[in-house]
Order: structure tokens, then C-alpha cells, then sequence
């Protein structure tokens, strides 16, 4: 069993399973979510993870909801222009442009947090919902998930996970991907 598999299963699938997990994963009463870390190159084996930790969690009377950030990418790009202009585009101008611009519109003209916000369940309820969101590796290098997490403040009513790939630096600090210089203000709990 690998370390992620270990700190899933035992860490967090048994809050998960708790009647009402928000006080075991997280201090903040308004933020009942937490961050799962893993190594990017478990992408994979993670996703595998996930299917049956949802499966799991469904027979215990959980209702699941998996959030993908990539659907979410690719809805926000295919809302301004057809994909395939984004690889003309990108073909024809720099990284830096593609990144910048792709930036700006996951934060100001099909936000990011609002495309997560709609897929969050209908008539949510504490004690039975789970939000699963992963998929989070798509957006690198275009988005930090640090702005993502603190702009649901007070959006998110459900015990979430938002699973991230990257490296821990210090008690509290995460780089995305293992690149990105770490950010040290997230105050979501780190599994």
C-alpha cells in the first residue's frame, strides 16, 4: 500500500464516514473542507482511489459528488472559443500568452469558483453529502488552487475534499505540481 493509499483509507475515508465529518475535517465552521496531498505522478492510481472510496462511501448512505477541474477548465475555454482555436492560438503565440490569457478567464470571465459552485450538490445536506473535487493537475500552470479554496468561502455548505497534487513544505505549505514556489496560507486542514 502506498503512503496516499494508506493516508486515504486510514486518515480520511473514516471522517468521511463519520454521520456529520465537518467537525473532524476542518477547524473553521464556514470552510468545511480539507485538501488531500498527493505526488503528481500518482495522478492514476489515484483516480482509481477515488472510484472506490466513492463506492465505499456510498454504502455507508453517503451521497458522493465528483467534481472534475478539468471539465471545468474545459468548459471555461470552450465558453470563449471552440478548442481547437486554443491550439491555433497557442500554436501561433507564446506559453506565457496562452497561460495569462487562460488565466484571466478562469478569473474573470468564467470564474473558476462558479463553475465549481454549480456542480455542488442540489439541496446539500451535511450529514450525507461528500464533494470529491480532483482532476486539480489541469490547471497548472494557468491557476493556483489557493484563490479556488478561498473564494468558496462560505459556498461550500458539504464536507469537501479538494484533491491536490503536489509537495508539502513545512506544516502547512503546498507546491503545485512540485514546481510552483509553496504557498503557505492555506488554512484548510492537509491530509
Amino acid at each position: 500500500m502506498t503512503d496516499f493509499e494508506r493516508r486515504l483509507r486510514d486518515d480520511l475515508e473514516p471522517i468521511l464516514g463519520l454521520p456529520d465529518p465537518r467537525e473532524k475535517l476542518s477547524a473553521y465552521h464556514d470552510m468545511p473542507y480539507a485538501i488531500f496531498r498527493y505526488d503528481p505522478e500518482q495522478e492514476y492510481p489515484l483516480r482509481r482511489e477515488l472510484t472506490m472510496l466513492r463506492t465505499r462511501l456510498v454504502q455507508k448512505s453517503k451521497r458522493v459528488t465528483k467534481i472534475s477541474l478539468a471539465e471545468c477548465l474545459n468548459e471555461a475555454m470552450a465558453s470563449m472559443r471552440p478548442m481547437e482555436d486554443w491550439f491555433e492560438a497557442e500554436r501561433n503565440g507564446t506559453v506565457e500568452e496562452t497561460v495569462q490569457t487562460i488565466t484571466n478567464i478562469l478569473e474573470d470571465y468564467a470564474p473558476l469558483v462558479d463553475l465549481v459552485a454549480k456542480r455542488m450538490p442540489a439541496d446539500p445536506d451535511p450529514r450525507t453529502d461528500v464533494v470529491l473535487i480532483n482532476r486539480t493537475g489541469a490547471l497548472f500552470p494557468v491557476y493556483r488552487t489557493f484563490s479556488l479554496l478561498e473564494q468558496l468561502k462560505g459556498r461550500v455548505l458539504v464536507p469537501t475534499i479538494l484533491f491536490y497534487p503536489g509537495d508539502l513544505d513545512g506544516a502547512s505549505g503546498l507546491r503545485f505540481m512540485g514546481v510552483l514556489d509553496a504557498e503557505h496560507n492555506y488554512r484548510p486542514k492537509i491530509f
